[in-house]
């Protein structure tokens, strides 16, 4: 692991596998870090040189000054690509990072050459609904505040109090039922990315920000959106999982319907976490799209 301060008095740890000339950025998700990458940099091209990063909040990076948008993580990682002198490169994101690597790619076009979501949130965010007392979201009530997502009884608070007591085991529980559907790791492996998601300082944040993200030139259930996603004109692979229980198909159609020009698309036999699921059909994906 290395490290950068940032102006903002946040420090931002990566790894970075040695390779060729060819960088290659991989961003994150939510309950992981860079530590989640771990299989997927065992395997990728020799050819490309690639970074990891812990987004602030998560893993071994501080979390002084809470985010209030997606955008606030892509201004980091855009001071972190500056001070390693990365000015050209691949940009890959996963679930939550998809949406900080449009963010990026949408105010930063010039520093990104292709982008690859993977299991993405939508150009329209991930809004989280009120639920009623079956626990069904309400589709007519959006949650706008931090507090009211706090509150939220079946997609937050069961995470903020596994995290509250350390709670392993509950944690397993729900991976399993959403992520680990078809595969899982082994024992050392699945401890050791459980242990990190411990690490996550920033829970009801992130949802917050997910929920208010909207780059499309649509209304979505918290608000207008921006209008950036013109500016994804780059080379883009959209990754989906067969089998995904965190993104719902309306969310990848989203996707489909705003991003400006063709994408290529390829839907592997996974659910959200393609690295486990189907990593060898994942890793042929990534090398043919950048390398031919």
């Amino acid at each position: 692991m290395k490290s950068i301060i940032l102006s903002n008095g946040e420090t931002l740890f990566y790894r970075e596998r040695p390779g060729g000339n060819q960088p290659l950025v991989l961003v994150h998700g939510n309950m992981t870090s860079s530590v989640h990458w771990d299989v997927l940099l065992d395997k990728l091209p020799g050819e490309l040189k690639v970074y990891a990063v812990d987004m602030r909040g998560f893993g071994q990076s501080t979390y002084h000054q809470p985010i209030n948008s997606i955008h606030d993580f892509a201004q980091d990682i855009k001071e972190w690509a500056t001070t390693l002198g990365l000015s050209s490169f691949i940009l890959m994101g996963w679930s939550l990072g998809g949406a900080v690597s449009m963010d990026y790619a949408a105010h930063y076009p010039e520093d990104v050459e292709k982008l690859i979501l993977m299991c993405s949130a939508s150009t329209r965010g991930y809004p989280i609904f009120k639920k009623d007392e079956h626990g069904l979201p309400i589709i007519e009530q959006p949650l706008h505040s931090r507090e009211e997502i706090a509150r939220d009884p079946i997609q937050v608070l069961p995470m903020l109090n596994a995290y509250r007591e350390k709670n392993k085991e509950v944690l397993k529980a729900i991976w399993n039922v959403l992520i680990y559907t078809s595969k899982k790791p082994n024992d050392e492996q699945y401890d050791k990315y459980l242990e990190d998601m411990l690490t996550q300082r920033n829970l009801v944040d992130v949802d917050y920000a997910l929920a208010n993200f909207n780059i499309s030139n649509h209304p979505a259930p918290t608000g207008e959106g921006t209008g950036l996603v013109k500016n994804l004109t780059m080379p883009t692979l959209v990754l989906t999982g067969k089998n995904d229980l965190v993104v719902s198909r309306t969310m990848t159609e989203e996707l489909f319907a705003d991003l400006p020009h063709k994408i290529t698309h390829i839907e592997l036999n996974a659910g959200h976490s393609p690295l486990i699921d189907d990593l060898e059909n994942l890793n042929q994906a990534i090398k043919t799209f950048i390398l031919g």
